[in-house]
């Protein structure tokens, strides 16, 4: 098992920043990938951006250079930094681990709500 902890969200205004954190324990294998995924409300649960062991990046198109995922691995940490926050950004955002290697077991966090709204 693999607990995912989230800390960060809140209510900011459009063109702000905000930082989520997300801290892994438990049974950790590498290589792995951390990162983040969202929930819009009517929509299907979307890839944001994630990092492998190694430090490879994934992002989604969307991100366009206003996010970024940086991770620690000595810590077990994933980052997501969002900046020029728009309405649209507006979702649950998850915390994501999965193992690269079999059994490819992964674990989700348990969300937090990141709003944004003037």
């Amino acid at each position: 098992q693999v607990r995912l902890v989230e800390s960060g969200g809140g209510l900011v205004t459009p063109g702000a920043s905000l930082g989520l954190s997300c801290a892994a324990s438990g049974n950790i294998w590498s290589p792995n990938i951390m990162g983040w995924y969202r929930h819009i409300p009517g929509e299907q649960r979307e890839l944001v951006a994630e990092m492998d062991s190694d430090g490879v990046r994934n992002n989604a198109d969307f991100i366009k250079g206003r996010f970024r995922v940086s991770r620690d691995n000595a810590k077990n940490t994933v980052s997501l930094q969002m900046n020029s926050l728009l309405p649209e950004d507006t979702a649950v955002y998850y915390c994501h681990y999965k193992q690269t290697e079999r059994p490819q077991l992964e674990y989700w966090g348990q969300g937090t709500q990141v709003t944004v709204s003037s």
